[in-house]
């Protein structure tokens, strides 16, 4: 009898998003039935892929019949790499990426069903973490687990936040308990402990994936996102997730300080899958990269991320017809550690 070595056995794991990258990852958009604007989609992904190269290289995964569009808009200066994708969520889709003590890196390999199936095809995009994993040259670890990268968050010190709305959703990983999930998600990442939120049963897109509620700016640090207005539809939802951070400390027993931040809830628009949480935004190399939605908020939002990233640069970048497909800034990217 044989047993595989994980990536925690073989002393990896998935390093927070502060840490040094060597790129950034993302997949151009291609599902017509997400967007009503696929054009303004696609410049707003433009703008977001630019933002992030002023610090850092980045590689766009896009369709061999969409590339010469592709390279029409972005330029010379993001790299392509044709793939049959299906979709644009690189999160989601894309793999983990880990390190280990001495530099070396690898990265897991989830599966991918499109949110629980609510899209196909998704064969494509179920492939394109491998893809990506080969096109860096790295060690890859397989695990049959559904889970998206979206689901996550982790201070690279051995402490991941997830929701129980998603990765133990029937829709994914019905034949799993919550403590087989729980060991796959150390195993595969490396890490220590699991901090469960409730999540949203009622985001019926991503099923209450944790980067729309909260990421870590630090070790011990949260930025959450709530908004407990009386006229707000999931005001419920944001109070049962921060109870559920009440009193948590971290692997390393640091109790977790949290930053309130608002959401984009004024924003008017028609769509029924809006992203409007500011927390869905994306650290690389020297600046962070935030949601912009032309409301009071942004500025407010702003000065947060000043105030606790005061090493970084904010860039706010306008995301409003992107949003319209369920995700923000942090959706459509995935780090590769330097």
């Amino acid at each position: 009898m044989t047993t595989r070595q994980t990536p925690r056995a073989a002393g990896f794991t998935m390093p927070a998003e502060w840490a040094p990258h060597a790129r950034t990852w993302m997949m151009w958009p291609c599902r017509a039935e997400v967007w009503e604007d696929m054009d303004a989609t696609r410049r707003n992904y433009a703008d977001v892929a630019h933002a992030i190269r002023e610090f850092e290289p980045v590689t766009m995964l896009v369709r061999p019949q969409d590339e010469p569009g592709a390279r029409a808009l972005l330029g010379s200066d993001i790299d392509l790499l044709p793939h049959p994708i299906d979709d644009s969520w690189a999160r989601d889709a894309g793999p983990c990426f880990l390190t280990d003590a001495t530099g070396n890196r690898a990265g897991t390999s989830f599966r991918f069903n499109a949110w629980g199936g609510k899209y196909t095809p998704y064969d494509g995009d179920d492939s394109a973490a491998d893809a990506i994993l080969s096109a860096a040259g790295v060690r890859a670890f397989a695990s049959n687990l559904i889970a998206e990268g979206g689901g996550i968050t982790t201070d690279g010190e051995g402490t991941i936040i997830t929701t129980r709305s998603c990765f133990p959703n029937a829709n994914r990983n019905p034949g799993w308990t919550l403590d087989q999930i729980e060991t796959e998600l150390k195993d595969m990442l490396g890490a220590e402990k699991v901090i469960w939120l409730p999540g949203n049963v009622e985001e019926t897109e991503t099923d209450g994936h944790v980067d729309g509620i909260a990421m870590f700016l630090a070790p011990g640090l949260l930025m959450v996102q709530g908004n407990d207005r009386p006229d707000h539809p999931w005001r419920h939802i944001h109070a049962a997730n921060l109870a559920a951070l009440a009193g948590q400390t971290d692997a390393r027993g640091r109790p977790l300080k949290l930053v309130h931040c608002p959401d984009a809830f004024d924003y008017v628009t028609d769509s029924d899958n809006f992203c409007d949480s500011y927390v869905n935004a994306y650290i690389c190399n020297g600046a962070v990269i935030v949601p912009r939605y032309n409301l009071p908020e942004d500025g407010r939002v702003r000065e947060l991320f000043e105030e606790h990233l005061p090493n970084h640069h904010v860039r706010m970048v306008d995301i409003t017809t992107l949003a319209t497909g369920g995700g923000g800034i942090h959706c459509i990217t995935q780090q590769e550690p330097a």
